[in-house]
């Protein structure tokens, strides 16, 4: 009984000992590919019906780097031995259903507001994972943050420009 103890007690020190940030990489690999693949889809549909031309010119941005994020990601996952995810997360379904709905100036602004709020999630997702301990997936998220950034900004500068203009 003495010796089960022992083991016990170790294995609770060396998970004590881990960095709070030393979190499996799968959940946040997963996630960031279906992001990938629902900025995608969003541009896609941005291009279609943005009225503003610096509206559609940044869904074909997003498509772009996001079609390169998510092939690295990819191989960062199958090195891993994890199957890439091919959906989107609900959330980024439920915004894409609103969006097909809307046109105008009307679906410009709730494409740009949405860009906004989901780069700066994603950027705190992707610094919280660059400074873990996570080894390729925590390489990736540093790689990849100043796209997303680039993309925050390109948002933030069309909503500054009241977008509802031509």
């Amino acid at each position: 009984m003495t010796a089960k103890l022992l083991l016990l007690a170790a294995s609770v020190a060396v998970l004590a000992a881990l960095p709070a940030s030393a979190e499996p990489p799968r959940p946040f690999l997963l996630k960031a590919i279906q992001g990938d693949n629902a900025e995608i889809r969003l541009g896609k549909l941005a291009q279609r019906k943005a009225e503003n031309r610096q509206v559609r010119d940044f869904g074909a941005t997003l498509i772009d780097d996001h079609r390169m994020a998510r092939d690295q990601a990819s191989q960062v996952a199958q090195r891993l031995g994890i199957d890439p995810p091919s959906g989107v997360a609900p959330e980024a379904k439920r915004e894409y259903s609103k969006l097909e709905g809307m046109s105008g100036p009307r679906f410009d602004r709730e494409f740009v507001s949405y860009m906004i709020g989901d780069h700066q999630k994603d950027i705190a997702e992707f610094k919280r994972e660059a400074r873990s301990d996570n080894g390729p997936v925590g390489r990736l998220a540093q790689k990849q943050l100043p796209t997303l950034e680039k993309h925050l900004h390109i948002a933030e500068n069309l909503a500054d420009q009241r977008i509802s203009r031509r």
